[in-house]
């Protein structure tokens, strides 16, 4: 081990154990294996299925083998959702799922179908007991195989939130010429930035744990990054640096960039917010103002007093209240950073 080759930043703590590694100097270069430093006391830790995914995969294991060579888009939904699962691992553990839910649904729509049973209406409980655990084991599986899909997505939309800060520091230090690999080190322990923070701790591992050069564990990374935006930076890292370019005014650039967009799309949304609100008033105030005085007058010289009351009743107790939570979850989900 090579006491020069260490720099400062070796000295900063880290919450992940991979960070603390020290490249192993001239004698990396020698030995055919990767040598990794640990702290002392830590050892490595390996994913782990918990006893439900046990049981799922010592059931299911054998076929979902055989379903998971058919299913690319599973393993390749999965690595981007950093979901640390195989893709057959998975497959067993939505099938178990699926198959509990089932039995579960069937038990409660056969209790319920015989209470409703013994109240005299035999078609409802039929169809209770029927449909529940069907439409129900239906939903689940579906909803277990667009997981994976569906958290990628989020990774993706928060990479895409945080990345124009995220540029913001890496040219900043990249303007105090530090190197690439100790740059992408600093940014997984920065926590502001979210999943890029999870995407420059994979980069990191892979080269200080997994002994790959930067450049092979960048072009990794871009293959299994969500985002479009921050796939396409990774892939102009790779060009500029193979193409003998500078990395700084490459970083100058996209920061920049990324920061036009971001008031491009910052200005989007407050058009879309202001166009909702707009909506709002007229949808969720003016208009039942207004119907409910119309029904309150026809309640009172029409004949049908009763039904166009039950109907002010509706409207009032019911399509204004989810009307206007309607709206603030739209507007709330919109607002958020």
């Amino acid at each position: 081990m090579c006491p020069e080759v260490t720099s400062k930043f070796d000295a900063l703590d880290t919450r992940k154990a991979y960070l603390k590694t020290q490249k192993a100097g001239a004698e990396r270069e020698i030995l055919s294996s990767h040598v990794v430093k640990l702290p002392k006391g830590v050892l490595p830790q390996y994913a782990q299925l918990t006893p439900l995914q046990q049981t799922a995969w010592k059931m299911f294991g054998q076929k979902a083998e055989v379903a998971a060579r058919l299913n690319q888009k599973l393993e390749d939904d999965l690595l981007k959702a950093h979901i640390r699962m195989r893709p057959e691992e998975y497959i067993a553990f939505a099938w178990f799922m699926t198959m509990i839910v089932g039995i579960a649904l069937a038990v409660v729509g056969i209790i319920l179908g015989v209470i409703i049973g013994v109240m005299g209406n035999l078609v409802a409980a039929i169809a209770i007991a029927v449909v529940l655990p069907v439409l129900g084991t239906i939903m689940t599986y579906f909803v277990m195989f667009q997981r994976p899909a569906s958290r990628a997505k989020a990774r993706a939309r928060d990479i895409d939130k945080k990345i124009s800060p995220a540029m913001s520091f890496i040219s900043a230090m990249a303007s105090a010429d530090v190197n690439i690999d100790v740059i992408f080190k600093e940014l997984a322990r920065q926590t502001i930035y979210g999943e890029i923070k999870e995407e420059a701790g994979w980069i990191t591992r892979d080269t200080e744990l997994l002994g790959v050069d930067i450049l092979t564990a960048i072009r990794k990374a871009a293959t299994r990054t969500p985002s479009a935006k921050f796939q396409d930076f990774l892939q102009g890292v790779v060009t500029t640096t193979t193409s003998g370019g500078q990395l700084k005014p490459y970083f100058l650039t996209k920061a920049e960039q990324y920061e036009k967009e971001a008031k491009l799309e910052m200005a989007k949304r407050l058009e879309t917010l202001g166009m909702l609100a707009e909506t709002f008033v007229t949808v969720v105030v003016a208009f039942p103002l207004f119907l409910v005085v119309i029904m309150a007058i026809m309640a009172l010289v029409g004949g049908q007093g009763r039904f166009i009351l039950n109907i002010l009743y509706a409207v009032v107790f019911l399509m204004i209240p989810l009307s206007q939570f309607g709206f603030i979850f739209v507007i709330w989900n919109m607002s958020q950073e």
